[in-house]
């Protein structure tokens, strides 16, 4: 079932701190597995490219935006929000 993207909308999910990334691919993985990919369009941690100087020497890194934070565009239905909700460290919607 295809799903337009005019019916998708960007939602904040909060999870625990440093652990961003890894709920965000644990959400894409559940989609995958209970057929619900064509309902959750776009999985985002927003980040930034940051250069420090790290004992004299210039490093790249990235800073997250809003830690503690993902951003997902999807269709909101039940079965999308008890994925999500369900993800390990996931606190709340």
């Amino acid at each position: 079932m295809v799903v337009s993207s005019d019916t998708s909308k960007w939602y904040v999910v909060h999870c625990h701190s440093g652990f961003e990334k890894k709920v965000a691919d644990a959400i894409m993985d559940e989609a995958k597995k209970v057929e619900l990919e064509d309902f959750i369009n776009e999985v985002s941690v927003p980040t930034q490219a940051v250069v420090e100087v790290r004992r004299g020497v210039r490093v790249n890194s990235e800073k997250k935006f809003f830690p503690g934070y993902v951003l997902v565009k999807m269709v909101m239905n039940d079965d999308t929000w008890h994925l999500v909700r369900d993800i390990p460290k996931v606190s709340n919607f």
